[in-house]
């Protein structure tokens, strides 16, 4: 669209007329996130409330979808990187959020606890100084105060407030433990998801050609890292009656790592009564 006809559009948004409203609206939202500060511009030139209402549902629609765009290619990728795919469910809520902000608070992170490891130190070593920096030092925790909270579930603001939820703790957790090479994945665990220490090659080691699974151990970010063995997990599995024991003792996509955290955001605006965002979520969903 051409920059005559989009300014056109825009300044009929002040029409109160609401059919005029809907046409200019459909047509807009036929453009893309690029056509935003176009609308703020009018936003703050306006002193009508009900055309800046208008133009901030307009936003917000373009900003969704242009969410929903960068999370569709994610899905689509071979890699499924994680930190991109959890900046993009904070970018749901934050559409201008600060990359580079972010990035540096990560990066401190790892610079502290890297700085404390060296390479003679065993997989299980190296993990408890991870353990004791993220929930020791640092004071990351499970918001247990405000569980449902959908603040719970952004990056930005489990950084900013060293709380979040099983789930969040968990991606920043493995986000974490990878950057400072540590062989981590994500355990669908019932209710609170672990996270495992996975080496074919040690794993060969201690346990031999005959061996049933890679994992060398389990850690609990919801209970400040504390690490559980095999014969511990499948105890509990057994007790509590769930099966198979390979679905919730085995490693699991960071894809679906990603899905998981997305439910528990939908579950979060649904106990806060956000409808509409919880039905936004559902179709972020779809996409998985």
């Amino acid at each position: 669209m051409n920059k005559r006809k989009l300014q056109a559009l825009i300044d009929l948004l002040d029409d109160p007329d609401e059919l005029v409203y809907e046409l200019v609206e459909k047509e807009l939202l036929k453009e893309n996130y690029k056509i935003i500060p176009a609308l703020e511009e009018k936003w703050e030139l306006s002193f009508d409330e009900s055309s800046q209402e208008r133009i901030e549902n307009l936003i917000q629609s373009l900003q969704f979808k242009q969410t929903q765009k960068l999370l569709e290619k994610w899905v689509g990728s071979a890699d499924h990187e994680l930190l991109s795919g959890f900046l993009l469910v904070d970018r749901f809520q934050y559409p201008d959020l600060n990359l580079l902000k972010i990035d540096q608070k990560i990066d401190n992170l790892r610079k502290s606890i890297w700085i404390e490891l060296s390479d003679s130190l065993t997989i299980l070593e190296k993990t408890t100084i991870l353990n004791h920096f993220l929930f020791n030092i640092n004071g990351f925790s499970i918001n247990h105060n405000n569980i449902h909270s959908p603040q719970n579930c952004f990056l930005n603001q489990v950084l900013d407030t060293k709380r979040g939820n099983p789930i969040s703790i968990s991606v920043l957790y493995v986000i974490i433990a990878r950057m400072l090479e540590l062989p981590t994945h994500f355990i669908d665990f019932p209710r609170n998801p672990l996270i495992a220490i996975v080496d074919p090659n040690l794993a060969q080691k201690v346990h031999g050609n005959i061996r049933n699974s890679d994992v060398l151990f389990y850690i609990n970010p919801s209970n400040k890292g504390s690490i559980t063995s095999r014969k511990e997990i499948e105890y509990h599995l057994r007790k509590n009656k769930y099966e198979p024991l390979k679905s919730f003792t085995e490693p699991k996509t960071d894809l679906f790592f990603i899905q998981r955290l997305l439910e528990s955001l939908e579950e979060s605006y649904q106990s806060v009564g956000f409808q509409e965002k919880e039905e936004k979520i559902k179709t972020l969903l779809r996409l998985f």
